[in-house]
């Protein structure tokens, strides 16, 4: 068993029979057709293909990433030590993100493999969600650039103060991400 426990039988695991429930839910939809339900089966299908479509260049950007920053480099900038400037190059890293966080999380993933400490990582996700400039953009031609500009002073503070004390949380208990194999 090299170490791990013992892995559930496939029907056992919780992911697969909440999968296995919506696609019953979906199927059933689809024969009784009942719109919320044929809606929500291709919301899915949807958001997969939007997923797939950018996840694949998200993951060769991460490999040129993992094999062209050394760990020095990502540690000096945003590891423990860093301090003001690592939290301010979380910022500027996650701004013109696109994609969301199914793009924010494998890049966070890799900057705390590379040496960035749980605060500047914990900023990055946070300001992936909320500062990325396309995001900035929809939201001012909607709702105007004083509001947009608020909101972002208002917000960002937040966000690193609140990824400062849980960082210092998760530092001080030791707590490390499980090894990716």
């Amino acid at each position: 068993m090299s170490g791990r426990a013992k892995e559930r039988p496939f029907l056992r695991r919780p992911a697969t029979v909440v999968v296995l429930l919506y696609a019953l839910a979906v199927a059933i939809s689809w024969a009784c057709d009942y719109r919320p339900g044929i809606t929500m089966g291709l919301n899915l299908l949807d958001f997969a293909k939007q997923m797939f479509s950018i996840l694949p260049f998200v993951f060769v950007l991460i490999g040129l990433f993992e094999v062209w920053v050394p760990r020095e480099t990502i540690e000096a900038h945003m590891g423990v030590e860093s301090g003001w400037k690592g939290y301010l190059w979380a910022v500027l890293l996650a701004s013109p993100m696109a994609g969301g966080l199914y793009v924010n999380l494998p890049i966070a993933h890799s900057l705390y493999r590379k040496g960035a400490s749980w605060g500047v990582v914990l900023t990055y996700i946070g300001a992936g969600s909320l500062c990325r400039i396309p995001m900035l953009l929809f939201e001012s031609s909607f709702l105007g650039i004083k509001f947009s500009l608020l909101r972002l002073m208002l917000s960002l503070p937040l966000v690193i103060g609140t990824s400062i004390a849980i960082g210092r949380v998760l530092e001080k208990r030791g707590y490390q991400l499980n090894p990716v194999d």
